[in-house]
């Protein structure tokens, strides 16, 4: 599991979408983070292949436009939130069969902030009055987000 400041992780859910997380949540977050970055570069490796690349540029990523605009929130946000330990556990997903671009991956905690932030609103539009997500929360969104991205 990455280490996170869970004081950070708080705060960054507060500042997001008002919602209170605690410890308990950061396993459920980064894992939902990890397998959202990685379904995104299987579809960016397909996107690369089919245009007979050999490395993953940043624009092969399926990145929508809701998800740019949760990129420039979290970026207005100007959240400390430690990503590079999630982006770190990438490494132990199945490895893919192209190469990263160095612009990709440095773009990559952006696009993992973007679905922080995506995540922390979504939380609330399907649960309008949440304020400490429970498991059963946390499932039904990541089960949304698993239809959509």
């Amino acid at each position: 599991m990455p280490v996170i400041a869970i004081s950070r992780f708080e705060h960054f859910f507060r500042a997001a979408a008002g919602l209170d997380v605690d410890k308990s949540d950061l396993k459920r977050y980064s894992d939902f983070v990890n397998r959202k970055l990685y379904d995104m570069l299987v579809v960016a490796e397909a996107a690369a292949k089919s245009n007979r690349r050999d490395i993953i540029e940043f624009w092969d990523l399926p990145i929508t436009k809701g998800l740019q605009e949760s990129m420039h929130d979290f970026r207005d946000l100007n959240e400390e939130l430690e990503l590079a330990p999630i982006l770190a556990e990438l490494s132990a997903l199945p490895p893919l069969d192209l190469s990263l671009s160095e612009e990709t991956e440095s773009r990559l905690p952006s696009v993992a902030g973007g679905v922080s932030v995506a995540l922390a609103k979504a939380l609330t539009i399907v649960h309008p009055t949440l304020k400490n997500p429970a498991t059963e929360q946390w499932e039904r969104v990541t089960r949304l987000f698993d239809l959509l991205l």
